[in-house]
Parts: C-alpha cells; sequence; structure tokens
C-alpha cells in the first residue's frame, strides 16, 4: 500500500488518479496513524513552499514523513513535495524550515534574458544518474510536464538524478537511498510519466 499524503494539495485527485492507472493500492493519508503500515509514500504539491510545510506540521505530517524516510521505506515527492525534502525556501520571504532531509535551499529562476516564469509546459530531462531506478525503462532527453517558477539547489551533487535546462541549468530529480523527488509532474508526464510511477510502485513493493 502506498500513502498518499494530503495536506490540501490541488493535484492530489490527479496523483491519486495516475497511481491507480499503473496498479498501485493507494491511501488517501491525513494524518501520522494513515502512513504508519504502508509501503511507500508519496508527497504531492502545487503553490506555496509555506503553505505545504505549514499545513504538513498541523497535520503532524512533518515529523512523520521524517521517521518513514528514517524506516528506509520509499518514498517520493513532486513539485513542491520535491522542494519539501529541503532545508528551507526564498519563495516569498519564507520563514518556514522544509524537512531537511537534503542539504540546500530552493531558488526562483533568474528572469534574465526574457525567461518566462513559471516555466509551464514540457521540458527535457538529461540523466545525470542513469542508474536511478526511478528512470528504468525510459531514456535521457525524454519530455516531462513542468509548472513551477522555483528549484531546489542541491549541496550535495552527487544525489542529482536528472538536469534540464530552462535559462540555466537546475536539478529536475534527485534521488539519494530510498527518497526520490522530482520538479516536474509526472501524473501530466503521460506515457513518461506513468513508466516513472509504476517503477516507483514497483520498488515499494520490493
Amino acid at each position: 500500500m502506498i500513502a498518499l499524503l494530503d495536506y490540501g494539495s490541488g493535484n492530489l485527485r490527479s496523483v491519486h488518479k495516475a497511481l491507480l492507472k499503473v496498479g498501485a493500492d493507494v491511501r488517501i493519508a491525513k494524518a501520522p496513524g494513515e502512513m504508519a503500515d504502508a509501503k511507500a509514500a508519496v508527497l504531492p504539491g502545487v503553490g506555496a513552499f509555506d503553505d505545504c510545510m505549514n499545513a504538513m506540521d498541523r497535520q503532524g505530517l512533518l515529523e512523520a514523513s521524517r521517521r518513514f524516510i528514517q524506516s528506509g521505506r520509499s518514498f517520493l515527492g513532486i513539485c513542491v513535495g520535491y522542494q519539501a525534502l529541503f532545508e528551507k525556501s526564498e519563495e516569498f520571504n519564507s520563514c518556514a524550515a522544509g524537512l531537511g532531509m537534503f542539504k540546500g535551499k530552493v531558488v526562483r529562476f533568474s528572469p534574465a534574458n526574457g525567461l518566462k516564469i513559471p516555466q509551464i509546459g514540457w521540458n527535457q530531462i538529461e540523466f545525470a544518474r542513469p542508474d536511478c531506478p526511478l528512470f528504468r525503462g525510459l531514456a535521457s532527453g525524454c519530455y516531462v510536464y513542468f509548472v513551477h517558477s522555483f528549484f531546489p539547489r542541491p549541496a550535495d551533487p552527487s544525489i542529482v538524478a536528472t538536469r534540464t535546462e530552462y535559462g540555466e541549468t537546475f536539478a529536475s530529480s534527485v534521488w539519494r537511498d530510498n527518497v526520490f523527488a522530482t520538479q516536474f509532474h509526472p501524473e501530466k508526464s503521460q506515457k513518461v510519466g506513468l513508466r516513472l510511477l509504476q517503477n516507483f510502485v514497483e520498488l515499494a513493493r520490493g
């Protein structure tokens, strides 16, 4: 069973539908106890970093997510759920602390060279870690769907799984041990995204 963390994120339903499509047994988790017996967890997200962190804190999901990750079970963060794994964000003078599972902070795209912010639409991912099991069966250079103005800047380059170019090169996904995270939206990335989610489900099943 995969716990899909519900702290009021707008894209929860689309992530839920995508996980069901690839054969996952999914439980919507609004409280720590609903994560307890899960084999894996998914933290989706759209919107502001502080809103995400504060809502998770109110529901007890922040500390529960830390414990879940420390237990060695598979964990996937998506978009703001990816950003939440880092220490802090520069978004709107953010005051909330992230989960701190990875060192680094979330930064905004530079508007230089007429760059449209947010980045909305399809863009390529280039593999930095071809061995990442999340991308099994996928090719470097494939297209995925983004909606974001901010992205994490990892302090440890070894965790970067894919990179993407949008005015600058940024870490579009990361991986370390049992923790995976993507800035793009697998649930909106059609066949590529469904294959990624299927890979995650298979990892959770062991």
